[in-house]
Protein backbone atom coordinates (compact mmCIF):
# COMPACT_ATOMS: atom_id res chain seq x y z
CA UNK A 1 0.00 0.00 0.00
CA UNK A 2 1.20 3.57 -0.53
CA UNK A 3 1.83 6.22 2.50
CA UNK A 4 -1.36 7.60 2.41
CA UNK A 5 -3.44 4.19 2.34
CA UNK A 6 -1.35 3.47 5.21
CA UNK A 7 -1.90 7.20 6.73
CA UNK A 8 -5.88 6.80 6.09
CA UNK A 9 -5.53 3.60 7.99
CA UNK A 10 -4.10 4.24 10.96
CA UNK A 11 -5.25 7.56 11.50
CA UNK A 12 -2.42 9.40 11.25
CA UNK A 13 -0.95 11.83 8.21
CA UNK A 14 1.87 11.07 5.49
CA UNK A 15 4.27 13.18 7.43
CA UNK A 16 3.73 11.37 10.40
CA UNK A 17 4.67 8.08 8.50
CA UNK A 18 7.49 10.14 7.11
CA UNK A 19 8.54 10.87 10.49
CA UNK A 20 8.67 7.94 12.43
CA UNK A 21 11.02 7.10 9.69
CA UNK A 22 13.06 9.43 10.10
CA UNK A 23 13.62 8.11 13.99
CA UNK A 24 13.69 4.42 13.33
CA UNK A 25 10.14 3.74 14.28
CA UNK A 26 9.41 2.40 10.85
CA UNK A 27 12.00 1.11 8.72
CA UNK A 28 12.47 2.51 5.23
CA UNK A 29 10.05 1.09 2.99
CA UNK A 30 10.65 -0.71 -0.88
CA UNK A 31 10.02 2.10 -3.69
CA UNK A 32 8.08 1.13 -6.59
CA UNK A 33 10.28 1.70 -9.95
CA UNK A 34 8.34 5.19 -10.00
CA UNK A 35 10.19 5.76 -6.60
CA UNK A 36 6.43 6.06 -4.69
CA UNK A 37 6.99 3.85 -1.36
CA UNK A 38 5.49 0.89 -0.73
CA UNK A 39 3.97 -0.28 2.53
CA UNK A 40 3.72 -3.96 3.63
CA UNK A 41 1.00 -5.04 6.30
CA UNK A 42 3.64 -5.49 8.84
CA UNK A 43 3.97 -1.91 8.53
CA UNK A 44 0.24 -1.05 9.19
CA UNK A 45 0.99 -3.22 11.83
CA UNK A 46 4.17 -1.31 13.52
CA UNK A 47 2.38 1.54 13.05
CA UNK A 48 -1.02 0.95 14.75
CA UNK A 49 1.23 -0.82 17.28
CA UNK A 50 2.64 2.38 17.91
CA UNK A 51 -0.25 4.19 18.28
CA UNK A 52 -1.88 2.05 20.22
CA UNK A 53 1.60 2.68 22.70
CA UNK A 54 0.94 6.37 22.50
CA UNK A 55 -2.70 6.24 23.24
CA UNK A 56 -1.64 3.93 26.57
CA UNK A 57 0.09 7.13 27.50
CA UNK A 58 3.89 5.81 26.46
CA UNK A 59 6.44 8.49 24.60
CA UNK A 60 7.51 7.74 21.00
CA UNK A 61 11.22 7.08 22.68
CA UNK A 62 10.01 4.40 25.23
CA UNK A 63 7.55 2.99 22.07
CA UNK A 64 11.24 3.18 20.25
CA UNK A 65 12.69 0.88 23.33
CA UNK A 66 10.17 -1.45 23.35
CA UNK A 67 10.57 -2.20 19.40
CA UNK A 68 14.36 -2.38 19.61
CA UNK A 69 14.19 -5.10 22.33
CA UNK A 70 11.25 -6.89 19.99
CA UNK A 71 14.42 -6.06 17.28
CA UNK A 72 16.58 -8.22 19.20
CA UNK A 73 14.38 -11.19 19.70
CA UNK A 74 14.69 -10.29 23.02
CA UNK A 75 11.24 -10.44 24.92
CA UNK A 76 9.57 -7.06 25.82
CA UNK A 77 6.88 -7.49 27.99
CA UNK A 78 8.73 -6.98 31.33
CA UNK A 79 9.68 -3.51 30.05
CA UNK A 80 6.58 -2.12 28.77
CA UNK A 81 5.10 -3.31 32.45
CA UNK A 82 7.88 -1.27 33.64
CA UNK A 83 7.38 1.71 31.47
CA UNK A 84 3.58 1.38 32.23
CA UNK A 85 4.09 1.37 35.82
CA UNK A 86 6.46 4.28 36.01
CA UNK A 87 3.59 6.27 33.67
CA UNK A 88 1.05 4.92 36.52
CA UNK A 89 3.52 6.77 39.01
CA UNK A 90 3.54 9.89 37.48
CA UNK A 91 -0.28 10.00 36.96
CA UNK A 92 -0.69 9.28 40.48
CA UNK A 93 1.96 12.38 41.42
CA UNK A 94 -0.01 14.61 39.06
CA UNK A 95 -3.55 13.78 40.75
CA UNK A 96 -1.84 14.38 44.25
CA UNK A 97 -0.22 17.86 42.65
CA UNK A 98 -4.15 18.40 40.97
CA UNK A 99 -5.88 17.59 44.23
CA UNK A 100 -3.55 20.25 46.50
CA UNK A 101 -4.11 22.82 43.80
CA UNK A 102 -8.11 21.82 43.76
CA UNK A 103 -8.34 22.53 47.69
CA UNK A 104 -6.80 25.70 47.36
CA UNK A 105 -8.73 27.11 44.78
CA UNK A 106 -11.58 26.22 46.50
CA UNK A 107 -10.52 27.82 49.72
CA UNK A 108 -9.83 31.17 47.47
CA UNK A 109 -13.41 30.75 45.84
CA UNK A 110 -14.93 30.13 49.33
CA UNK A 111 -13.33 33.27 50.78
CA UNK A 112 -14.11 35.40 47.72
CA UNK A 113 -17.98 35.07 48.26
CA UNK A 114 -17.32 36.45 51.94
CA UNK A 115 -15.49 39.45 50.68
CA UNK A 116 -16.76 42.92 49.60
CA UNK A 117 -15.36 43.99 46.13
CA UNK A 118 -15.73 47.93 47.10
CA UNK A 119 -13.40 46.90 49.85
CA UNK A 120 -10.74 45.87 47.35
CA UNK A 121 -8.47 49.05 47.05
CA UNK A 122 -4.81 47.49 46.56
CA UNK A 123 -3.92 49.11 43.36
CA UNK A 124 -1.18 46.28 42.86
CA UNK A 125 -3.38 43.06 44.12
CA UNK A 126 -6.43 41.36 43.95
CA UNK A 127 -7.83 40.79 47.85
CA UNK A 128 -9.23 37.51 46.76
CA UNK A 129 -5.52 36.18 46.56
CA UNK A 130 -3.66 35.63 49.59
CA UNK A 131 0.45 35.78 50.14
CA UNK A 132 1.85 33.70 52.33
CA UNK A 133 2.46 36.34 54.96
CA UNK A 134 -1.27 37.54 55.03
CA UNK A 135 -3.24 36.70 58.12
Amino acid sequence: MRIGELADSVGVTAKTIRYYESIGLLAEPARTPSGYREYADSDLERLRFVKDAQSAGLSLAEVASVLELKGAGAGSCAHTRRLIEAKLDEIDAQLETLKSTRSALAELAARASTLDPAECTDPNRCQVILSRSDP
